[in-house]
């Protein structure tokens, strides 16, 4: 806490009861807070991926990873208009909104073709592995891919089962 916090710390302290500052000393070394803006969001997705590929497994971490999927999951429900999207649909929306075609998620993903055309197509699920991919390079909660949605069966394999 640097001093000028500090200061008002005891202030606080000295004119109000010891419930109500414990909650006022709270509130002012909140390391995270409802997310506000663009800038805020994306700050706070990075902080999220990086706490996620760093390999810390203590408590403190794991909060502060549940803490941070919360406010960035509540920015999405109120921002992005995602909700009524499949999958499919959304990495298409992202993909013409950043002006991408097939072969570019060929690169982003690091995926074959043939499984970006089955992905867009409908023929394949999302693995967990593009699932991270794709929201860490468009910025966007995993959640908002990792959602259920209906794939088209192959009219070969369909024949076949008949």
């Amino acid at each position: 806490m640097n001093l000028r916090k500090y200061l008002l710390f005891l202030i606080i302290l000295f004119y109000f009861p010891s419930s109500q500052s414990i909650r006022i000393k709270l509130m002012i070394e909140l390391k995270y807070k409802v997310i506000s803006n663009k800038t805020q969001y994306k700050e706070y997705c990075q902080v999220l991926e990086e706490l996620g590929f760093s390999g810390m497994k203590d408590r403190n971490t794991k909060d502060e990873i549940a803490l941070l999927t919360v406010l960035i999951e509540k920015w999405d429900a109120e921002h992005l208009p995602f909700q009524d999207l499949d999958p499919v649909q959304l990495i298409q929306s992202l993909m013409e909104e950043h002006q991408l075609k097939a072969k570019d998620l060929v690169e982003i993903l690091r995926i074959s073709k043939g499984y970006v055309s089955d992905i867009l197509n409908y023929k394949k699920g999302l693995s967990k592995d593009v699932i991270r991919k794709l929201a860490f390079h468009f910025k966007v909660s995993q959640e908002a891919f990792n959602r259920p949605y209906s794939l088209k069966l192959d009219q070969r394999a369909g024949a076949i089962l008949n």
